[in-house]
């Protein structure tokens, strides 16, 4: 399926403008990361919560000493003010790696008037408000096939930054197919409408080690309903085609199976590597895909 809106001829010149505005990322990335930090924060609590005691090097907690322990671990200081000995625990730190991909591809910079922001700003927040919270909670986070994770508390800032120069010198509308380790995990955010061969080449590609992986779908609920009437054209925001389909009422049916078919491919190809899918309309607040991120994260880490 490829990148395309349909598009009335009074809807052009509004969408161009949206576009333009989108993807003007340098002006765009401080209020995004500003956005994402607010996310994040409304969200982090109780979200998250992978702290437990074992091998690390931050401490978690002070708990009565038990018959049969080593000596050595008792904490002397903190049990001269009790009349008990207490070990200190320190927090399990087998930190994994996640590497993100946002998609920045043109029909990122579509948002109808029923949208709370274009997709693109959307997958942004999202993307970059998990990256924070995940940080937080003692994971590196970092880009596809870029740099090294961080597990830097500024991970907000510092991926916008790689982001932007990103989008400025060129970029894919597909993740990139490299293969990750076993204790990694991959979170593609985007509206992937590349074609599904790419995309499920990608999974296959990322997963072939044992990586685990989420895939979150970022859809202008214009794009699920298909609401258009009269005649309309179809634009390839990619390529700049364009193509008259006539009455935009009788093409709906077709569109909407072949919207459906392509999602398909990419849950099947997701089911196969254990992987998630969900799908996110830019109506609906940030916040609820970035808590089923969150979820589906932590959940993976206790199975």
């Amino acid at each position: 399926m490829a990148d395309a809106q349909v598009l009335t001829p009074e809807a052009r010149a509004v969408h161009r403008r949206h576009a333009e505005g989108a993807f003007d990322l340098a002006g765009r990335i401080p209020r995004i990361v500003l956005e994402a930090r607010r996310v994040a924060m409304a969200t982090v609590h109780g979200a998250h919560g992978r702290r437990r005691a074992g091998a690390g090097e931050n401490f978690w907690q002070f708990r009565p000493f038990t018959s049969g322990e080593p000596a050595a671990r008792i904490d002397w200081r903190r049990s001269a003010r009790d009349d008990r000995a207490f070990v200190r625990e320190r927090e399990w730190e087998a930190a994994h790696t996640i590497a993100l991909w946002i998609d920045l591809s043109a029909s990122m910079g579509f948002q109808s008037k029923l949208a709370m922001a274009p997709k693109i700003d959307r997958a942004l927040v999202i993307g970059l408000a998990l990256s924070d919270m995940l940080v937080r909670a003692g994971e590196r986070v970092g880009l596809l096939g870029g740099p090294p994770a961080s597990a830097s508390r500024e991970i907000i800032e510092k991926l916008a930054q790689t982001i932007a120069r990103i989008h400025r010198d060129g970029f894919d509308d597909a993740p990139p197919p490299v293969s990750l380790p076993a204790l990694s995990e991959a979170v593609i955010i985007g509206d992937l409408l590349a074609p599904a061969d790419e995309i499920v080449r990608a999974i296959e590609a990322i997963s072939a080690r044992g990586a685990r992986g989420h895939v979150l779908v970022v859809a202008d609920p214009v794009e699920e309903a298909f609401p258009y009437s009269g005649h309309a054209e179809i634009v390839d925001l990619e390529m700049g085609a364009k193509l008259r389909v006539g009455d935009a009422a009788e093409f709906r049916a077709r569109y909407l199976k072949r919207l459906a078919d392509h999602r398909d491919r990419i849950r099947d190809a997701c089911r196969r590597r254990g992987w998630s899918f969900a799908v996110h309309r830019t109506d609906r607040p940030a916040s609820e895909p970035l808590i089923g991120l969150v979820g589906r994260i932590a959940e993976g880490r206790k199975g």
